[in-house]
C-alpha cells in the first residue's frame, strides 16, 4: 500500500495532471487507513478475526465513499485533509495508548512512540505551508524528505516486535 502511494505521489509530483493528482490523493488516503487498520491487527491482536474483519470492510467502505465523493461530487481538498487528518490522529491515539500500556513489558516500544510522535511533529509541515528555501525545498519537500528515517525507525520496532511476537508463540508451544 506505501509503495504505491510513494509510487504515484512521485508520478503526480513529476506529472501534475488532474488523474495523476487524484492517484496520489487517494493513494495517501489508503495508506493512512491501512494503518489504522494495521494498529488495530498488532492491538488487539489475531485472537479477534471477526473483529478485525468487521473493521477492515468499514474502513474499506469509508476509502470508498472517500473516493466516490472526491471523485463524483466534489474534488473537496478541505474535506480530503479533515477526513484524512481524522484518521490519522485517531491511530496516532491509539499507537500511543497501546506503548503506554506495554511499554513496561516491551522494551522496543519507545520506537514506535518515538516514530508516531515524530510523524505528527512532520505532518505540521502539510499545515503549516511556506515558501520554498532557496526556491526548492517547500513544506511539501520537507515532509516528504523527513518521513524516511521515520520508516527506517518503524521497522526497526516492527522488526523487534515481530521477533518477541515469534518468541512469545515458541514459548506457548513448547513440549518438555
Amino acid at each position: 500500500v506505501s509503495l504505491n502511494a510513494w509510487f504515484w505521489s512521485t508520478v503526480f509530483h513529476t506529472r501534475d495532471t488532474a488523474l495523476t493528482e487524484k492517484l496520489d490523493y487517494f493513494c495517501a488516503s489508503a495508506v493512512v487507513l491501512h494503518s489504522v487498520y494495521l494498529c488495530c491487527v498488532r492491538t488487539l491482536g489475531l485472537q479477534r478475526p471477526a473483529l478485525i474483519s468487521i473493521f477492515r470492510a468499514f474502513l474499506l467502505l469509508f476509502l470508498a465513499g472517500h473516493i466516490s465523493y472526491l471523485s463524483l461530487v466534489r474534488f473537496d481538498y478541505g474535506y480530503n485533509l479533515v477526513a484524512n487528518a481524522a484518521a490519522g490522529m485517531l491511530t496516532v491515539a491509539w499507537w500511543l495508548r497501546w506503548c503506554l500500556r506495554q511499554g513496561r513489558r516491551l522494551p522496543h516500544v519507545w520506537k514506535c512512540a518515538a516514530a508516531v510522535l515524530l510523524l505528527q511533529a512532520l505532518a505540521l509541515l502539510e499545515l503549516l505551508d511556506f515558501p520554498p528555501l532557496l526556491w526548492v525545498l517547500d513544506a511539501h519537500a520537507l515532509w516528504h524528505i523527513g518521513t524516511i528515517p521515520l520508516n527506517v525507525l518503524f521497522y526497526s520496532f516492527l522488526m523487534d516486535d515481530s521477533l518477541y511476537l515469534l518468541k512469545a508463540n515458541s514459548d506457548l508451544f513448547k513440549v518438555d
